[in-house]
């Protein structure tokens, strides 16, 4: 899950040499969403060698309360104070939705380490501060569009994969202090536990995840009219490689992935893969999807995954805005056909890296 840190800038003067550059790829969901509310963007942008301009947009953007408002051109050259007075108060609160916070923290950690400049590490600090003053007594984090334990845009899994790379020693984070270190400990520890307890049992067989629990149930709850209670292969795809990363894994973690592993196997749907028709002009609702996805059979095409499955039975289902379930691609409204991922193949990188993360381990079982 976790993109590479650090882009490697080839300058070639005189002598030439190399120079780190820290990687945007963390902050492009929230850029992506800017820019499907701003079709229209005449604005200069920052280049990813900007590093420090962009890492002093992040602090312009930056709550009071440490966090970070959702769904920003990180690389835009705005001016922030008029972006934010676009903005309802709703809209300025600070949120994890959109992996959104733990990207910021480990952008300017990069970048402090290549500055040493200390408005970088207070920003860093401030974030983390936030991230762990709005963990949840039970080990999770709230989206944006539900008061519930989140895993959707990877909210609690991102939070937790921070916490899990800082304590196995990130070189970003290398200078945080001990006190920071207990306290990130703890979360993670407290994270990581809600995770093997919400590890959904069907029948007496533990399977994967859902995108969100009840903060007290721990049952799967529903988000946003078209996100129902399912089994998702996307957001639990994730939550495994969170799982897989860690070192010195307990035995409750390591079952955990063989579970989640067998799942993936066996809930693969083979025979069609999904594709892009272009549109009219007329046809197109957002210029950002200036096409229809359509379901094609292909017995050569390789396992794809629905985004849900029936808590149940694991039959695969799709959603319309207004909340009716329907198990065609085509029945999906064409906003959210295209809004929305109803199908991907986000396990089969799991399904990768399992025969390597096995032999990490020292765990050659066939399971």
């Amino acid at each position: 899950m976790r993109l590479k840190k650090y882009l490697f800038l080839l300058c070639i003067p005189m002598s030439g040499w190399a120079q780190q550059v820290p990687s945007t790829m963390l902050l492009q969901d929230g850029i992506h969403h800017w820019n499907l509310l701003h079709p229209n963007r005449s604005y200069m942008r920052y280049a990813e060698t900007d590093y420090e301009k962009i890492a002093d947009n992040l602090i312009a953007y930056q709550n009071l309360d440490g966090g970070w408002l959702k769904n920003i051109d990180w690389l835009g050259v705005l001016n922030s104070d008029s972006v934010k007075a676009t903005l309802n108060d709703f809209e300025k609160q600070s949120t994890l939705d959109n992996r959104n916070t733990f990207s910021q923290i480990e952008y300017l950690a990069d970048t402090y380490v290549l500055t040493n400049k200390l408005k970088y590490r207070l920003a860093v600090e401030k974030g983390l501060d936030y991230l762990l003053d709005t963990q949840k007594e039970n080990g999770g984090w709230r989206g944006w569009d539900v008061d519930a334990v989140t895993f959707n845009d990877d909210v609690t899994t991102g939070a937790l994969e921070l916490c899990r790379n800082i304590l196995q020693g990130d070189k970003s984070f290398l200078w945080l202090d001990q006190k920071y270190l207990d306290k990130i400990k703890i979360a993670y520890t407290r994270g990581i536990n809600l995770i093997l307890k919400t590890q959904y049992i069907q029948n007496g067989v533990k399977t994967v995840w859902a995108q969100q629990y009840d903060n007290v149930t721990l049952e799967p709850v529903k988000a946003r009219s078209f996100e129902l209670p399912g089994l998702t292969a996307w957001e639990s795809s994730n939550i495994v490689l969170l799982l897989m990363g860690i070192e010195n894994p307990s035995n409750e973690i390591i079952q955990a992935v063989h579970d989640a592993v067998n799942w993936f196997k066996k809930s693969a749907i083979n025979g069609i893969r999904i594709q892009q028709i272009a549109l009219n002009k007329d046809k197109i609702i957002n210029q950002e999807y200036p096409y229809d996805n359509v379901v094609v059979e292909d017995v050569n095409a390789k396992p794809i995954w629905s985004r849900y499955y029936e808590l149940s039975d694991n039959k695969p289902f799709m959603v319309k805005r207004s909340g009716e379930k329907v198990w065609k691609l085509a029945d999906v409204n064409a906003e959210r056909r295209t809004g929305y991922d109803w199908y991907g193949y986000w396990p089969q990188e799991v399904l990768d890296n399992y025969p390597k993360w096995l032999k990490k381990i020292n765990r050659n079982i066939d399971y």
